[in-house]
This record gives C-alpha cells, sequence and structure tokens, in this order.
C-alpha cells in the first residue's frame, strides 16, 4: 500500500510565535512539541510541522515576488473566516475571485504566504 497522507513542515526562526499564530489565531491544535525546535499542529487529521531553524526561509521572498504560495488553507465560509482573522488583528488580503475559486491571502510570522479559499 502507497502513501496515506503528506506532512508540509515549515522553518520558523521563532517556533514560539509561530505556534500562537497557528494554534491560536487560526485555531489549530497542538499535535505535539519536540524540545525546543520541532512541533506539530493539526486541524482534524490534516498535521503541519513547525521546526525552528537559526536563519530564515530563503524561498519567502521568492516566493512573495512572484505570487506563489506555501500552504492553502480550505474553508466552507471565506467570508466569515476572513472576518475572524481581521477581528483577530491579522492582515488579510481581499477576497478575490480567481478561475480557481475565491481566495484571500495571509503571511505567518516566518513570511510563509498562505492562501485561504474556499472550498
Amino acid at each position: 500500500m502507497g502513501p496515506s497522507k503528506i506532512i508540509t513542515q515549515l522553518r520558523f526562526t521563532d517556533l514560539e510565535a509561530a505556534l500562537d499564530f497557528y494554534t491560536r489565531q487560526l485555531g489549530f491544535e497542538l499535535a505535539f512539541c519536540y524540545e525546543d525546535f520541532y512541533a506539530g499542529v493539526s486541524i482534524g487529521e490534516q498535521m503541519l510541522h513547525l521546526k525552528r531553524v537559526d536563519e530564515p526561509d530563503p524561498n519567502i521572498n521568492w516566493v512573495r515576488e512572484n505570487t506563489h504560495l506555501h500552504v492553502t488553507l480550505m474553508t466552507q465560509d471565506l467570508e466569515a473566516w476572513r472576518k475572524t482573522l481581521v477581528s483577530k488583528g491579522l492582515a488579510v488580503s481581499a477576497i478575490k475571485n480567481q478561475p480557481w475559486g475565491r481566495e484571500c491571502v495571509i503571511t505567518d510570522p516566518g513570511g510563509h504566504t498562505l492562501y485561504c479559499m474556499e472550498s
């Protein structure tokens, strides 16, 4: 049998800020924390790994400058979720209608570009 799950890892120079962002502001649950440099956060059966590193992720600027993304977060009600994020003080782009669906964009404390899309 082949793989049954994919887990993405994002790198941060400040793991505590990343954990706060993903758990308190986005609503993920802390799944595990290993020493002071590695953690996992989850929503349902989906997991994201966070790793503390000494230098910022070198592709952060390239992704931002070329309008790419690091992670896509799916929600059933994009308008409501965007309002919730804004009420928590997050900088969230306006919702745009794209050929592939409605989306808005946020950036996490490490500079990773997160696209929020309506499922």
